[in-house]
């Protein structure tokens, strides 16, 4: 298991990334210290880490959020709001004043989580790993911080068990289907999710084929470049940024003259919950894949969709 736990000089800030790239795996190196000693005032910084934190039991220690942590709604209902992932402050954050901050990997801007780090709060940051693997670890790592090792066991005996339900479906699929993440589509200009993407890891799950595995992260798309990756659905969020409207998306000309287009083929999910990798991950990624086949889920029969 990678884990990572800041305390004083030890914080140092990773590099900036765009806000078109906050979903993107981040790598984070190991440290070897003690959990912190008291997590009576947690803030809570990713909506996975959240999501994982009231699986836990833990709802009581925390005391703010960020606005990705939309499940459970009541999070961002009854806790205090430090605002968006991406977009920290220092004092937003300290002023609520917490015993521990345990946060993703992912969070920003990079010289407010090397404040946050150096300072006397302890700062445990939550690497992310876009595999089944990877959830078991992150649902450990924030047990072994607030002393909830029991409850994570358990936790992850029955994610695994999801994972494994969801591999069996997965190999009766015959023909993946060609999908294509969008994650903004505005101004006629489509943002769309390539390899070593969230989006592209729960493809996989889903039995889908990622239509711009060769493009790295997220980038804009090009009209003759949509045409070319010829995708047969258009996977989009249905709670994604401000002016894009999924709804309208297989009229833009950049998909205009695609498969996905031709036979109406949109499918939106809520984007949380479709990318977070968190305790749900296995669901989401089986909802995806039952809109993807949908025969998966009216027979127990091999599908060559």
């Amino acid at each position: 298991m990678i884990s990572s736990w800041h305390r004083g000089s030890h914080g140092v800030g990773a590099a900036l990334l765009a806000l078109t790239v906050c979903l993107l795996s981040i790598a984070c190196p190991a440290q070897a210290e003690a959990p912190p000693k008291d997590t009576s005032r947690i803030v809570s910084i990713g909506g996975d880490v959240t999501e994982i934190l009231y699986a836990l039991g833990a709802e009581p220690k925390v005391v703010a959020v960020d606005t990705t942590s939309t499940y459970p709604a009541s999070a961002l209902k009854e806790k205090k709001n430090v605002g968006y992932i991406r977009a920290l402050s220092t004092e937003g954050v300290l002023s609520t004043n917490p015993s521990v901050i345990i946060a993703g990997a992912y969070a920003g801007p990079p010289e407010v989580v090397a404040a946050l780090k150096a300072s006397s709060v302890p700062y445990v940051e939550v690497p992310e790993d876009l595999t089944p693997e990877g959830v078991a670890a992150k649902i450990r790592l924030i047990a072994e911080t607030i002393g909830a090792e029991a409850a994570a066991e358990s936790m992850v005996k029955k994610i695994e068990e999801d994972f494994q339900a969801l591999a069996e479906q997965r190999a009766r699929i015959k023909k993946p289907v060609r999908a294509l993440f969008v994650l903004a589509a505005q101004n006629g200009r489509a943002i769309v999710g390539g390899r070593d993407t969230p989006a592209d890891a729960i493809f996989r799950l889903a039995g889908a084929e990622n239509t711009a595995a060769q493009i790295n992260g997220h980038k804009p798309l090009a009209d003759e470049a949509a045409v070319e990756l010829a995708p047969e659905v258009i996977v989009a969020m249905s709670n994604p940024i401000p002016g894009h409207d999924a709804r309208k998306m297989l009229e833009m000309p950049v998909f205009r003259s695609t498969p996905a287009a031709a036979n109406k083929r949109l499918v939106e999910m809520d984007g949380n919950y479709l990318l977070n990798f968190g305790p749900r991950a296995a669901q989401a990624a089986r909802d995806l894949m039952l809109a993807l086949y949908p025969s998966l889920g009216a027979s127990a029969q091999d599908t060559g969709q």
